[in-house]
């Protein structure tokens, strides 16, 4: 199963009022494993950044002026996602903004090109009623090392988002999983290589001992946050 993990941080809060996508970035995970293939690319918005969202995720329009425009990665980005199932916390706000921009240069809707959305914050919410569900209380609530967030960022969001969608929808997998992306990754290298070889090592007693003691962790976790 291919799952698309995507983050987009925008000049502000409304697309329908002009407002545009300045950084995309996707993960790429198959079978709840981390392939290495990303797409993450700066957007030149052709206007003005709200000083409210300049504070939220750090990006200055200067540092934008030689980014591409996105209609000259669309395409790329819709190669990407082909198929996929999207996985995004609070996922109308960032379809709303892809469909707009994918809009301005008549392309049809990414619903279209996607198999299927799956909204995170949504999923949080019903699995934890009145709770608060942000990406980093949720990063807190299992556990996740969300420590190099002091400001929004596409890329960074997207990685932590995987993870905590597979500790929301964990079995029996074990989701230590180890997110490494090169120089040329976090720049829309698409095309790196995925294992084709897999090594299984077994967990000693010790190891299940831990493993039990953090299940039920876990379970006690749950019984207060109902």
């Amino acid at each position: 199963m291919r799952h698309i993990f995507l983050d987009t941080e925008t000049t502000g809060l409304y697309a329908n009022q002009g407002h545009r996508i300045i950084e995309i970035a996707a993960i790429e995970i198959i079978n709840r494993r981390p392939t290495n293939n990303s797409f993450h690319f700066y957007v030149n918005p052709d206007r003005e950044i709200d000083p409210a969202a300049q504070e939220v995720h750090g990006i200055t329009l200067d540092f934008l002026q030689d980014k591409p425009r996105f209609t000259e990665i669309a395409s790329d980005f819709i190669k990407f996602v082909k198929d996929a199932t999207l996985i995004i916390h609070n996922a109308p706000f960032d379809i709303g903004f892809i469909n707009m921009e994918l809009g301005l240069i008549e392309k049809p809707p990414i619903e279209e090109a996607v198999e299927n959305v799956i909204d995170t914050l949504k999923m949080a919410k019903d699995m934890r009623p009145g709770q608060r569900n942000s990406l980093d209380a949720l990063c807190r609530f299992y556990n996740i090392n969300n420590s190099q967030r002091s400001l929004h960022g596409a890329l960074l969001d997207a990685q932590l988002l995987a993870e905590v969608y597979l500790a929301m929808t964990r079995g029996q997998e074990d989701l230590m999983i180890d997110f490494q992306y090169n120089g040329s990754d976090i720049v829309g290298e698409k095309n790196a290589k995925r294992p084709t070889n897999l090594f299984i090592l077994k967990a000693d007693d010790e190891e299940l001992k831990s493993h039990e003691a953090y299940l039920n962790k876990m379970k006690g976790e749950k019984k207060l946050a109902w």
